[in-house]
């Protein structure tokens, strides 16, 4: 089976890539169709996770593993499409170069069969050039961690670090 999807660009404008990928296709076949029809270089760190309708993080597969002694995290080469998508399962994260933060959702536009003689993937629509520089990442605070600055367990900072002396410490 073929998959289609829209990879978009977290970004105000819009930019996006139409991509069909064979269901047995690894995520690391994914990543490599979406760094070359967005001229990334595609020797950054990236990871895919899924996502439910709201755009939640979900289970996370990483180009390299990097745990460390720490329970290993599974591996977009060894993942294929039909693992993380189907027509229950729609959308993914998709995050590269975790130092500026590209942010793609992708979104499963459709399930057909293959066209004899194509070869996938393919990109078969673009919309958009990458801008220069990553949009900057908005997150927002989980209320239940939100700070109340009339419950500082000290007060005003200034006044908590106004007997604080420098040469205290040698």
């Amino acid at each position: 089976m073929i998959y289609r999807l829209r990879a978009i660009l977290n970004a105000t404008e819009d930019v996006f890539r139409d991509i069909e990928i064979e269901d047995n296709s690894t995520l690391e076949d994914l990543h490599n169709v979406i760094t070359q029809s967005f001229q990334l270089q595609g020797d950054e760190m990236a990871s895919f996770y899924t996502s439910d309708e709201d755009w939640n993080q979900g289970e996370e597969y990483c180009l390299f593993d990097m745990s460390e002694g720490a329970a290993p995290l599974k591996k977009m080469q060894d993942t294929a499409m039909s693992e993380v998508m189907d027509k229950n399962n729609t959308r993914l994260i998709y995050i590269y170069d975790f130092l500026n933060m590209w942010t793609f959702m992708l979104e499963l536009a459709d399930i057909a069969g293959p066209v004899d003689g194509t070869a996938y993937p393919q990109v078969i629509f673009e919309m958009g050039t990458l801008p220069d520089s990553p949009p900057d990442p908005e997150f927002e605070a989980d209320p239940r961690f939100a700070e109340d600055d009339d419950d500082d367990e000290y007060g005003d900072d200034e006044e908590f670090y106004e007997d604080y002396d420098d040469n205290e410490f040698y």
